[in-house]
């Protein structure tokens, strides 16, 4: 689901072709009609597809701002299903515009691999899960467990940490995609299945029992996870952040999908500036000064993306916890539109 693990030596390779392949990412997003946007091969509540092929998510919902945002089309977009090993060199490639998957901001993915992460668009850390029958209350308890978990990440790497700093036994059982191993834990190949806690709640959903299972309170390692573009096009990267940014501060604001219209008449300058009302932003960035009236009107603020993707009226009800905005005591912020 996650973290993959990349030697320096492979990020200085790519960087050269990376850098190179960024180049005027606008312009041929513009060229080809929509923009090409990197997901999950199936997460529910961040980017999961239907069985018409219809895809929605936190993730999604982000790739349908940036069209929005460049076209006044949050359909412009076509998604590409990407496991964890495959992500990077997929938007190193140029493969895709922009990967929204929840991916994990770390130093040696921002500085090893020729790209940029564009924000955090959900704050996470990796849990535990386990069935209710265990009788488990806390991870401490879990010295001996087999744990399930995806194989060339670095969540391995914080189970190794955990249980050693614990003094605790444990065995992994890793395997390459998510969906085997879900199918592992289900099938009682091992005790606990360990990921980001969104995934967890995520991935519940597809165990045969969802309700037989209980996700422990540790939370054991930072997984800020956002969009991530290629370095050597600060535009591009520019129309992405603040595709996110423009999402937060309406919420702030007060602006919603269901009252943008009438918003563009306040008299507030911030809300002004947000709408396009007032000031030249969208010129800056390339587009059009309406582009964020776009993204609110088509796609919402970001409470609405997560209400409805994962919030406590859906099937995983993720209350919002840290990702509440920072004036109601989380960590969500984004710098003005001014």
């Amino acid at each position: 689901m996650k973290k993959q693990i990349v030697s320096a030596a492979f990020g200085v390779a790519v960087l050269g072709a990376a850098t190179a392949a960024g180049a005027a990412t606008l312009d041929d997003v513009k060229a080809k009609g929509f923009v090409q946007c990197g997901v999950s091969q199936g997460l529910p509540g961040f980017s999961n597809p239907d069985a018409a092929g219809n895809w929605t998510g936190i993730d999604v919902d982000l790739c349908r701002g940036i069209a929005a945002a460049v076209f006044g089309d949050a359909t412009k977009v076509k998604y590409t299903p990407l496991s964890a090993k495959e992500r990077f060199t997929a938007l190193q490639s140029g493969e895709v515009d922009v990967l929204s998957r929840n991916t994990t901001w770390t130093m040696s993915r921002d500085t090893q691999l020729g790209l940029n992460f564009a924000g955090v668009n959900y704050y996470d850390g990796q849990g535990f899960m386990v069935r209710k029958d265990l009788g488990v209350k806390s991870a401490l308890e879990l010295s001996g467990a087999s744990v399930c978990t995806n194989t060339g990440t670095t969540t391995e790497l914080n189970v190794a940490d955990y249980f050693r700093a614990n003094k605790m036994e444990y065995e992994i059982v890793a395997f390459e995609k998510a969906d085997e191993v879900v199918a592992a834990y289900d099938a009682g190949r091992c005790d606990v299945y360990t990921t980001d806690q969104s995934g967890l709640y995520a991935q519940r959903l597809k165990l045969t029992n969802p309700a037989d299972h209980v996700v422990l309170p540790e939370v054991i390692s930072k997984e800020p996870l956002g969009p991530v573009v290629r370095q050597g096009d600060d535009q591009w990267f520019n129309i992405v952040k603040w595709t996110h940014f423009a999402m937060i501060n309406a919420e702030e604001l007060g602006i919603t999908s269901a009252n943008v219209d009438e918003m563009k008449n306040s008299d507030n300058p911030e809300v002004k500036r947000v709408l396009g009302t007032e000031g030249e932003f969208g010129t800056a960035l390339g587009i059009g000064n309406d582009w964020a009236y776009n993204v609110i009107k088509q796609v919402g603020n970001y409470s609405e993306v997560f209400d409805r993707n994962v919030g406590p009226d859906t099937e995983l009800a993720i209350s919002r916890g840290v990702n509440a905005l920072w004036s109601k005591g989380g960590l969500q912020y984004a710098p003005p539109i001014r």
